[in-house]
């Protein structure tokens, strides 16, 4: 770890093509067997760990961190905080969030502004992140806490003008997301049209349950695919490396 999480993410998109990151959310997952989990994702091809959700139901949310740093060997371990209480020093980084599609105070700088003299007191890498919900089908965990209203799928412009407003007010990160469990997945259409107008690089996840449907994000132009869901179940190596194939396309 050379203590810039960033860079290494730019480095895993240049020399793979794309990057495959892996969503653990301390509420869905069996902690009994996470150590064998995790050695399944740190040896088929998996980038990136991402850890949050968005509710919090069991305690001792800095435990859990600190078992996922411990076995995730050289993978970076980012926050993906759902809410304040989601921070933990054991990570390598943070997503520092802004909700920018929606038009909540709360999500879109209170939070971050009580969140801020934490994250910095704990020495995080806070890596900037514009997170445009997108509509999926159904009412979403995401959609529902955040009390936003997602960006109509079939509505690309609006993406694309949410995603300028991200770049042009400084965000590192874009993240195009249809949410946990979605039943639809962010539109290829869409994440063209941001990604090949933008120059920040864009995240994808949310309703992506095949090798063939993370590929085709890919070829949109996603810069990082999110999985999540489709491996708090059981999760073979096999399957993992058939994701991890369709995804670095270097």
């Amino acid at each position: 770890m050379d203590g810039n999480v960033y860079n290494q993410l730019l480095e895993i998109r240049r020399s793979r093509g794309a990057g495959f990151v892996v969503l653990l959310d301390p509420d869905k997952l069996d902690r009994e067997d996470l150590e064998e989990r995790l050695q399944i994702l740190n040896q088929n091809g998996v980038d990136a760990l991402l850890v949050g959700g968005s509710m919090l139901l069991h305690k001792d949310f800095d435990g859990f961190v600190q078992r996922v740093k411990a076995a995730a060997g050289d993978l970076p371990v980012i926050l993906f905080p759902g809410s304040i209480y989601q921070l933990s020093g054991a990570a390598d980084a943070l997503l520092f969030l802004s909700v920018l599609s929606g038009r909540n105070p709360a999500h879109l700088i209170d939070n971050q502004v009580l969140a801020a003299p934490v994250i910095w007191q704990l020495g995080l890498e806070a890596i900037s992140c514009a997170y445009l919900l997108v509509e999926s089908g159904q009412v979403t965990s995401a959609e529902f806490m955040s009390h936003s209203r997602p960006l109509p799928r079939n509505k690309p412009d609006l993406a694309l003008a949410h995603a300028l407003a991200a770049q042009y007010l400084g965000f590192k990160l874009i993240y195009l997301e249809a949410g946990s469990g979605a039943q639809l997945s962010v539109p290829e259409e869409m994440i063209s049209a941001v990604s090949h107008t933008v120059s920040v690089p864009v995240l994808v996840g949310g309703g992506i349950r095949s090798p063939e449907q993370a590929a085709r994000k890919v070829q949109a132009g996603a810069a990082f695919v999110v999985v999540g869901n489709h491996f708090e179940g059981d999760s073979p190596a096999e399957a993992v490396q058939a994701f991890a194939q369709a995804i670095h396309q270097k």
